[in-house]
């Protein structure tokens, strides 16, 4: 997830390795879904993000 955060800024990837976190959700509803982010994830399932 560390590598994410350097190819994926704004997603907090590195501080939350991957679970939902405040700064994660943010990041999704900013930026919106990216190819790493799982269609299962109920916000990016829910918002349409994916």
């Amino acid at each position: 997830m560390v590598m994410y955060d350097q190819v994926y800024p704004g997603y907090d990837f590195a501080g939350n390795m991957g679970y939902g976190t405040a700064k994660h959700l943010a990041g999704l509803q900013t930026l919106g879904a990216t190819a790493i982010h799982r269609q299962s994830f109920s916000p990016v399932r829910n918002a349409g993000l994916a």
